[in-house]
């Protein structure tokens, strides 16, 4: 983490010429990553940096040391999306935000009012007043005001914040987005490896999602901004695949090579088992908001991302090397390499 003060007004940075002409319009300008600590903030502030972009982060006020990439410089304003005059402080300069924050993955303890409801028309306010140019809303597929369950309702009113704001915007819908630091294939990879033989699964479940790469969705997001056409406009984005939820279970036994004897549970009898254990453990990987996520189909056209950002999205069972564990011998031998290369005089 770097606390330099970039300058996107007539800085060396806008003379960078970037190799993909599809994204030299965004170079210049300074960016401002709500939610970076999360698994797809992370993903995006990485690409950023790797284009030479200037980032600031808004971190909310913690005691813990935020969770960014190493070796990414940026800036960062510790905020609270409460703080409507912090935010003001926060968006100075900057000409686009990415609004990623939620608290969804907090589970029982997040609070979608503050967080994602009133945080995100806080945001809108701030951007408007600081002269922000465009905020992408990275939502969900299924997100309404009408909702019955609350990440999709939570989505749909922060969505009608942004679009009866004064800043233009684009808000990309997703259905359920992998990769290596997800919380969904990993979490389920911990739950079917800590299973004693035998696995609950949702009996009766038809509903079917369409995984998306987290690379994929991030270059689409950046794409979005060097396209005038984007500007006020709703995309939903999915795979090339559509899967029950039995479906990438098997798909994640089978890649990690650890097989259980699935169990049908009535959703009530699931439901009520997960909020009891999300109650009584505190790092409990799955949530009463995860269950929400194949509570309903949550697809799209399967031609919506080639169609609207020219990329064919990468295939699920072709992703998910990162969950295939070394043996513990291994990883004990790669960790010794590792500290007898750090203590090696230079």
């Amino acid at each position: 983490m770097d606390g330099r003060v970039y300058q996107p007004k007539n800085s060396m940075v806008s003379k960078y010429r970037c190799p993909n002409p599809r994204l030299s319009l965004i170079i210049s300008s300074m960016i401002l990553v709500t939610g970076a600590t999360g698994f797809i903030g992370r993903t995006l502030i990485r690409q950023l940096s790797s284009l030479g972009h200037p980032v600031r982060v808004l971190i909310r006020p913690s005691p813990r040391t935020p969770r960014l990439p190493k070796g990414v410089s940026v800036e960062v304003a510790v905020v609270s999306l409460a703080d409507t005059r912090g935010l003001r402080a926060a968006l100075r300069d900057v000409d686009v935000v990415f609004q990623l924050a939620s608290a969804e993955n907090q589970g029982s303890r997040g609070d979608l009012l503050t967080a994602d409801i009133q945080g995100t028309a806080n945001l809108v306010e701030a951007a408007a007043d600081a002269g922000v140019d465009r905020i992408l809303y990275l939502s969900h597929i299924g997100a309404a005001r009408a909702s019955g369950y609350p990440a999709f309702k939570a989505k749909g009113i922060a969505e009608e914040h942004i679009r009866n704001g004064k800043v233009p915007y684009t808000i990309i819908r997703t259905s359920l987005v992998y990769g290596p630091e997800d919380h969904f294939t990993n979490n389920l990879s911990r739950l079917i490896r800590s299973s004693l033989g035998i696995f609950p699964i949702q009996s009766g479940g038809r509903t079917v999602v369409q995984p998306v790469w987290v690379e994929d969705l991030v270059t689409c997001m950046l794409w979005a901004l060097d396209n005038k056409e984007t500007l006020n406009k709703v995309y939903e984005l999915g795979g090339s695949e559509f899967f029950t939820l039995q479906q990438i279970i098997e798909t994640i036994m089978e890649v990690t090579h650890h097989r259980r004897l699935l169990v049908p549970l009535s959703p009530i009898t699931l439901r009520a088992i997960t909020v009891f254990l999300e109650g009584i453990l505190p790092n409990f990987p799955i949530s009463s908001f995860w269950l929400d996520y194949f509570a309903v189909n949550r697809t799209c056209a399967v031609d919506s991302m080639p169609r609207n950002f020219g990329l064919m999205p990468a295939r699920f069972t072709y992703r998910l090397g990162y969950l295939i564990r070394k043996p513990w011998y291994q990883r004990a031998w790669d960790f010794l390499m590792k500290r007898t290369k750090a203590l090696r005089p230079r």
